[in-house]
């Protein structure tokens, strides 16, 4: 379909809870497609809608390149493990800036796909992390926001100062 261009931190909208999808129509899946477009030219992992300024529940997730892309409609992590592991993460929306990041190492998802159909699965280490970090991103949660306090405001003059050359 077309390859949208991307919000940048710190976009407001970057920080909004996205909302359900309810109608799994032709949009959804034009919106889905726009998705796929854009994760494979910015050569990303994961993508959500509210990266590209859509305000709905929707993540495409590529581990891999040449796998296939993986598309998630209103997910959400059913159980998670007491068990952590520290993954590198960023985000397309704050280009050039990675930090390490713990989260829970296993989890069960709960999704949809695009025709609707309830959907579940089970992920552990990096995909893990993968799936928890677009799901946060959906709902208004920004990587820098699991960083302490100090890390994250080195983390943004950092990237402001990136910004600016």
């Amino acid at each position: 379909m077309a390859v949208r261009p991307l919000l940048l931190f710190p976009d407001a909208r970057l920080r909004q809870p996205a909302a359900p999808v309810v109608s799994f129509d032709p949009d959804l899946a034009a919106l889905a497609a726009d998705l796929r477009d854009t994760l494979a030219s910015v050569s990303a992992i994961g993508l959500t809608a509210p990266h590209i300024g859509e305000p709905w529940r929707v993540a495409v997730i590529r581990m891999e390149p040449g796998d296939p892309v993986r598309t998630y409609v209103n997910p959400s992590v059913s159980w998670s493990s007491d068990e952590t592991q520290t993954h590198d993460e960023g985000s397309v929306s704050m280009p050039g800036m990675r930090e390490r990041i713990e989260r829970p190492a296993r989890l069960h998802l709960r999704y949809r796909d695009l025709a609707g159909t309830p959907c579940e699965e089970e992920a552990s280490g990096f995909a893990a992390a993968v799936i928890q970090h677009e799901i946060d991103q959906l709902d208004g949660i920004f990587w820098i926001d699991r960083l302490s306090r100090l890390k994250r405001d080195r983390l943004v003059k950092r990237f402001g100062k990136q910004q600016r050359v």
